[in-house]
This record gives structure tokens, C-alpha cells and sequence, in this order.
């Protein structure tokens, strides 16, 4: 599988960034995953669990809470905007 940056940031600045295998999320149409090449878009990110497969094999899966935000998904990168994330674990 490949890898690609994702980038989760607020107002106040960068909460995560890291090498990504997919990331899981609600979206304001739906359930959805992104993966490496996947068509770009931008939508809205409804309150939700994420769910983020990390690149590194050695490190574990994050998993958190946002109260929503938007969601850009670009050739070579993906970067969520949201408030706030609370990680479990």
C-alpha cells in the first residue's frame, strides 16, 4: 500500500502530521476512506471518529474524536481542518 502526508491542523496550528496509509472518517454525504491516489475533492466533515492507518509499521493505528471540518484531499497530500482532535489511548 502507499503512503501519502496527511496533515490534520486547527486555527491554533498542526495537531498531526505524518505518512499515512488511509484515513476514515464521516463525511457530510457519508462514511468514507481515503488512500493514496485517490481522486482530489473537498468536503465537509460532520462531528465523527477518525481512524488513521499510520506508514510506519512500527507505530499503532490513531484513533480520535473531531467536531467536525473540512476535508481536502489533493494529488500528493491530504490536510484536515478541524478544531480539535481527542485521541483514544
Amino acid at each position: 500500500m502507499n503512503a501519502f502526508p496527511l496533515r490534520i491542523t486547527s486555527p491554533e496550528g498542526d495537531l498531526f502530521c505524518a505518512d499515512a496509509l488511509k484515513i476514515s472518517l464521516r463525511g457530510t454525504e457519508g462514511d468514507l476512506a481515503v488512500m493514496a491516489g485517490h481522486v482530489p475533492f473537498v468536503t465537509t466533515v460532520k462531528p465523527c471518529n477518525i481512524k488513521i492507518e499510520l506508514a510506519d509499521e512500527e507505530a499503532d493505528d490513531r484513533i480520535g474524536h473531531i467536531d467536525g471540518g473540512l476535508l481536502t484531499v489533493a494529488h500528493d497530500a491530504v490536510t484536515l481542518l478541524t478544531g480539535q482532535v481527542t485521541w483514544q489511548g
